[in-house]
């Protein structure tokens, strides 16, 4: 970036929050905030307090405060929702995503958004808590399918989950998708990775990325001309169909 006369820093996942407060201590020029650490308030609030210019990579809602970087997680969810409903289905499980990120919360009001305008009725559909990670996606589906009648499609808030849930079906003797539809969400390497290659819906992280860098650049030259508003990028998303996904048995 020394081209740019800057100096960028991508805050990791896992930066604690003193870490992050020797660096802003330091007069860094600019931030690229992943989740978790673009929807925490104590991140957030020491961003804004050292007034350094940020971006937020993929949180759920735009900012006032900094740029952002993110996808329609909502209509994205719609979509994916809509696309089970099209194969037949009728009986859905849903495994949230952690509670301290929005996009949780979008994607699962999208799918029952599209549920609801499809007339499925409430007892038809189960909801159990995940947190993005693989286990959680394990627990949360072996309750899903410890009940009859079993949901004949799953869809789990991210490909993680998903790929633990096609693990739980297995154990248990069941096809996918021949017994149960399970689709995940945004596109990750093992989404392609696992039998059957997961349904999911893919979010150009790559090029959410590279149009961080830019946008970092950006927010670096408006806090230093003292003007102007943050910009709020919407990136398209893609519904990816793969083979984990079928019509509903008869």
């Amino acid at each position: 970036m020394r081209a740019h006369d800057a100096d960028v820093i991508i805050a990791g996942a896992g930066m604690a929050g003193a870490t992050l407060a020797r660096l802003l201590k330091t007069g860094v020029d600019g931030l690229i905030l992943p989740p978790p650490l673009c929807e925490s308030p104590q991140v957030l609030a020491e961003v804004k307090a050292a007034g350094a210019a940020a971006v937020a990579v993929a949180p759920g809602m735009a900012s006032t405060d900094m740029a952002t970087i993110r996808i329609d997680n909502e209509a994205a969810a719609l979509e994916l929702t809509q696309h089970l409903l099209a194969l037949g289905h009728k009986r859905f499980g849903f495994i949230k995503g952690h509670p301290n990120q929005t996009v949780s919360q979008q994607r699962l009001d999208g799918f029952m958004a599209a549920l609801k305008a499809a007339g499925i009725p409430q007892e038809d559909i189960r909801v159990e808590q995940g947190y993005f990670t693989y286990r959680s996606g394990l627990e949360a589906a072996e309750r899903l399918l410890a009940v009859e009648p079993r949901p004949t499609a799953i869809f789990a808030a991210n490909d993680d989950m998903a790929a633990a849930a096609a693990g739980v079906a297995h154990r248990l003797g069941l096809d996918v998708p021949g017994d149960v539809s399970i689709v995940g969400f945004d596109d990750t390497s093992i989404a392609d990775n696992i039998w059957p290659p997961l349904t999911t819906v893919h979010q150009p992280i790559a090029a959410m990325a590279r149009a961080a860098v830019d946008l970092v650049l950006e927010e670096i030259r408006r806090h230093r001309d003292g003007g102007g508003e943050p910009r709020q990028l919407m990136h398209p998303h893609t519904l990816i169909v793969r083979d984990s996904s079928g019509p509903v048995a008869e």
